[in-house]
């Protein structure tokens, strides 16, 4: 029985190559209905001659490998190969393991063909080690192949080894990866809404035009490559004009004008918190006026702002990166207020009208917010406070993005202040909270080196 058992796995001599080969892809094949192999085994005194190739067909009464619903589970093509040390299964053809449930059928039957597989491979082995040519961990290497690359600019040749994937055929370069020390962002967008009313339009009303530009930088040390290290800086400029239907000196109005720059360095401390310096610096660009006249409101350096602090910034992003969380308090601040326009009240900054800036120490704070609500929206919220303990005020920043598609982009843009060194208004009772919100749609363009 045993020497008929071995028989039946290597009897190869009985099929050639190519029917074997035929009757393997037509096995496997959905929906075909192929007759099962004839093999006969040989004799007990028969000598058995094997190939370089063996083909194993189970066939048993209780069990027709090509009546089952199923693909052709496991059927060994190729020169025997040693791969890995084994337990024997002990579950040999004839054998059936079935729990008696209809549904798990073809599952059962499928390990149960598994198993005898293996059982027949191991016993190969086994009694047959000599029939065994090769072993998976003393195959030699594929040869290296290498690709020379020419730049007559600099005259030099540059080789570089390909590797080649045997289940695709493709040559795949094996390119040298470069740590990026450095993560870069850039957004630049122009956003725009216009109306227009026609003269004898039943309500009444002005046409205009309003246009918002926003140019956003922003570069962080990497720190995968440098986990004790935090340091990111911010630049923005965001302008935003309107038509001036209503001033009849001037044809536009500057809704929104600020550049900005904020920079953070810090040195961990422990887990997620970091001893660091924090800096800030803001101004306007253009000259703002006053409506109907030529009274200055605000020009370039007037005001600009510089605030810089020593303390600590703890520092919290989520294992997807769709969410990051700052904190950077600094009880030791610096804040230098300037007003170099002499056609300026200075004193509505809080600065002596002989003089064009004021220094004062106190305290900072920053929390900032990056949130990717989903793929297409995002949220941005940073808030600063800064007090010398005579006086208090602080902005709180918060822009909510819908990107519609990779050039379109709709924003809503609402900055609150509160500055407790507002002078009255007497049109107005929450002279010391300010509020400014911006609804746009328009252009976008978005660069980022991860």
């Amino acid at each position: 029985m045993k020497h008929r058992l071995v028989t039946l796995i290597i009897s190869l001599a009985a099929v050639t190559g190519a029917a074997a080969q035929a009757m393997f892809f037509s096995s496997a094949r959905v929906g075909s209905e192929p007759q099962p192999a004839q093999i006969t085994a040989p004799e007990p005194d028969t000598t058995i001659s094997v190939s370089d190739s063996l083909l194993a067909v189970y066939a048993t009464p209780e069990y027709d490998l090509f009546d089952a619903p199923m693909s052709i589970p496991d059927v060994f093509f190729m020169p025997p190969v040693f791969a890995e040390y084994r337990q024997p299964v002990r579950l040999a053809v004839g054998d059936t393991v079935r729990s008696g449930n209809p549904a798990m059928r073809w599952t059962e039957d499928y390990d149960v063909v598994k198993k005898q597989m293996m059982d027949l491979q191991y016993n190969l082995f086994y009694n047959h080690p000599e029939l065994v040519r090769y072993n998976l961990s003393m195959l030699p290497e594929a040869p290296k192949q290498y690709h020379a690359t020419i730049d007559p600019s600099t005259h030099t040749i540059t080789i570089v080894e390909t590797v080649t994937d045997p289940a695709k055929g493709l040559n795949l370069e094996t390119a040298p990866v470069k740590r990026r020390h450095w993560i870069r962002t850039f957004n630049a967008s122009l956003q725009f809404s216009q109306a227009y009313v026609s003269p004898n339009w039943y309500q009444g009303g002005n046409n205009n035009l309003n246009a918002l530009a926003n140019i956003y930088y922003n570069v962080k040390l990497n720190q995968e490559f440098h986990p004790n290290l935090l340091f990111e800086t911010t630049a923005q400029y965001k302008l935003g004009m309107n038509n001036a239907p209503d001033d009849s000196i001037h044809a536009y109005n500057v809704s929104e004008d600020i550049f900005q720059v904020n920079t953070t360095f810090g040195i961990k401390a422990t887990k997620r918190w970091y001893y660091s310096f924090t800096g800030q610096f803001k101004t306007q660009v253009l000259n703002s006026y006053k409506s109907n006249t030529h009274d200055l409101r605000s020009s370039f350096l007037s005001p600009g702002e510089l605030t810089a602090g020593v303390g600590m910034t703890y520092n919290y992003r989520t294992p997807s990166k769709n969410f990051t969380f700052d904190a950077s308090i600094a009880p030791i601040s610096y804040n230098l207020r300037t007003c170099i326009s002499d056609r300026i009240d200075h004193e509505q900054f809080d600065i002596r009208p002989e003089r064009k800036s004021v220094s004062k120490f106190g305290s900072s704070t920053e929390l900032k917010i990056m949130w990717k609500i989903a793929y297409n929206i995002s949220l941005a919220s940073r808030l600063f406070a800064f007090s010398d303990y005579e006086s208090f005020q602080a902005d709180w920043e918060n822009t909510l993005a819908f990107e519609i598609n990779r050039f379109l982009t709709t924003q809503i843009y609402a900055h609150a202040r509160y500055d407790t060194r507002t002078p009255r208004d007497p049109d107005h009772n929450w002279h010391k909270l300010q509020l400014k919100e911006i609804f746009s749609i328009g252009f976008a363009y978005k660069f980022s080196s991860i």
